[in-house]
């Protein structure tokens, strides 16, 4: 009876779950795992409140493709080979070659289903902004992601933002206009603007008035110098005058 009690329990969560990734016990450590990595496997620890920590491998190509759909807000069905039961896990950590790009460690984290998490999931645009496509205007996205609180479950993949309403310069997009599932709470002002649309530059304008401001600078230093040749032209008439005037009383005691 208990175990068909948790069956009808675990049933609806692995339901909800979209992804699923296979696992192997791990019982090398440190630079042994480098052999392994080398045989299309990465070294992973699954942990969490509620289970022991648990040394595992995941298959290089598998975690990949999960990884690209998945991210690190999604939870995943993670099999961990001889273990009864799945277990239900975020991508809490990842350790990359800094080179190659390589996945070198995962740690995989299996939170408690009833208290909220918070994670940062993606934003993603639809639609189409009238005024960039007929009017040449620049869409300015503020942010990429947002940091979320949800029940593990309720976390969202994404966060779709439609645009289609933006025709005119200057129309705005606020964090409060984002369409969110039940549950989901985004930890942001709702008052922040998340996207806008600018008017195009005119570049040929912009260039012109660069280039009429450096004409006037240099006017400008033209016109300094040649103050200052005066200035220094004056000062010499007037002491070659004062020598002038010195001569002849010099003339006068001889």
């Amino acid at each position: 009876m208990l175990l068909e009690f948790l069956m009808q329990i675990s049933m609806p969560i692995k339901e909800k779950l979209q992804f699923s990734l296979n696992a192997k016990k791990r019982e090398v450590k440190g630079k042994k795992n480098q052999a392994q990595r080398k045989n299309g496997l990465i070294p992973a620890v699954l942990y969490g409140q509620k289970t022991d920590n648990l040394n595992i491998f995941v298959d290089n190509r598998e975690f990949h493709k999960i990884f690209e759909q998945a991210g690190e807000n999604t939870l995943i069905d993670l099999q961990v080979e001889g273990k009864k039961e799945s277990s239900p896990v975020l991508i809490h950590d990842l350790q990359k070659d800094p080179l190659s790009g390589d996945f070198l460690h995962i740690d995989f984290y299996q939170p408690d289903l009833e208290k909220e998490v918070t994670a940062l999931v993606p934003i993603k645009i639809i639609g189409e902004s009238g005024a960039v496509k007929n009017k040449e205007g620049t869409l300015i996205k503020n942010a990429n992601e947002l940091e979320v609180r949800a029940l593990p479950l309720n976390l969202p993949h994404e966060l779709i933002v439609n645009i289609d309403s933006m025709k005119e310069f200057g129309d705005e997009i606020f964090v409060r206009d984002i369409e969110l599932p039940e549950g989901v709470k985004i930890l942001k002002n709702a008052n922040d603007v998340l996207i806008t649309v600018s008017a195009p530059t005119d570049v040929e304008h912009e260039l012109e008035k660069e280039i009429e401001e450096k004409v006037e600078d240099i006017e400008t230093i033209g016109k300094t110098k040649e103050g200052e040749d005066e200035e220094i032209e004056t000062e010499e008439e007037i002491r070659v005058k004062d020598q002038e005037s010195k001569k002849p009383a010099r003339n006068a005691v001889e």
